[in-house]
């Protein structure tokens, strides 16, 4: 019998099906920028050179980490896609940068075309949040690489801003004042922790219904990342912002300082009751003997994006994210001294 690249584990056929799938998903995210369809070697996209006179690109990557590990516990995959999309627009919004276009990468063992479909799914409705564009991205298909059933993924996104507009963080000021937007959950960073409590120490399984959280322990992992794009460039559009910090891998006390200076003489003051700290952070404290500082340096708890302003537009800003649906509180302001975080 002559060898084939099926019979070694790789279905181009099946890859061709799941492009057919993913065609439609990618159109309904285009924008008129868009130059290409989907199936290209390449994508193309154009700039508006009337809305930016001095346009900058701002570009980022990211994955979703072991997250993905909860989505193939519970055989659930429409909403690992919005996390995806949600960890580089939101970065490149720190910029002030709109988001243009995205692309992914999708590789697994064995391709799973309903699988697989399902994840793109949520991609494109990631990008439908941010405004952006699904444009292209590889399938790949790796048999002996992955674990039956799983796959890993990566996004990447490029985003514009004019150059007069960037948002550096070099403006900010002693008085000034940090917003906080609420998180819907741990969004997509200390799984490896929470994996350890719940599945290892405590055995749960994912469907173990939690009366504190109201739904399975599964259920409230695989809450995708909000994204913040529209309400924030609202923010930018309309006032002076100036810094933005996304809550990521390093909690509060690691990304707020990332908007600062090396050589800046100033530190943030958070005011630890002024925001509601999701019952899920509760949980793991309590269950995990957490330390306040570990958990503050793991977990957004509660705040997935800080924005820096003046003290004279904050309350204004607060009041105008509400209306936009974000969930928004003055968490602390700036003062003088070493540059970190500090709790009180």
């Amino acid at each position: 019998m002559p060898l084939t690249y099926k019979a070694s584990g790789v279905d181009i056929h099946k890859g061709n099906r799941l492009v057919d799938i993913i065609k439609p998903l990618a159109r309904s995210t285009f924008k008129p920028y868009v130059m290409a369809d989907i199936g290209s070697f390449g994508a193309l996209c154009s700039l508006d050179t009337k809305r930016y006179k001095n346009p900058v690109l701002v570009s980022g990557t990211d994955g979703v980490g072991t997250k993905l590990k909860i989505a193939f516990m519970m055989n659930r995959h429409d909403t690992v896609g919005i996390d995806l999309v949600a960890m580089c627009v939101n970065d490149v919004l720190t910029s002030g940068a709109r988001p243009l276009f995205f692309l992914d990468y999708f590789a697994s063992g064995k391709l799973s075309t309903r699988q697989a479909g399902n994840v793109i799914k949520g991609i494109a409705d990631g990008c439908k949040m941010a405004d952006c564009s699904l444009i292209g991205g590889e399938t790949a298909e790796m048999p002996g690489f992955y674990d039956k059933g799983e796959y890993d993924l990566s996004g990447f996104t490029v985003g514009v801003v004019d150059k007069k507009n960037i948002i550096t963080g070099s403006e900010i000021r002693n008085g000034d004042v940090l917003i906080g937007l609420g998180s819907s959950g741990i969004h997509s960073n200390g799984y490896s922790m929470v994996r350890k409590l719940f599945f290892d120490i405590k055995k749960y399984s994912p469907k173990k219904k939690i009366k504190e959280l109201g739904c399975s322990i599964g259920e409230e992992l695989l809450k995708p990342t909000r994204i913040y794009v529209k309400s924030v460039l609202k923010a930018i559009d309309n006032y002076y912002v100036k810094g933005i910090a996304h809550i990521t891998g390093g909690g509060l006390t690691e990304n707020l300082p990332r908007i600062l200076s090396r050589k800046s003489n100033l530190k943030f003051v958070l005011e630890k009751d002024s925001w509601p700290v999701h019952t899920i952070f509760n949980l793991i404290q309590s269950m995990g003997n957490v330390s306040d500082a570990e958990m503050y340096k793991t977990f957004n708890m509660g705040i997935g994006m800080v924005l820096v302003v003046s003290k004279t537009d904050s309350q204004k800003i607060v009041r105008r994210m509400k209306r936009l649906g974000e969930d928004a509180y003055i968490i602390g302001h700036v003062e003088r001294g070493k540059r970190a975080v500090l709790y009180v």
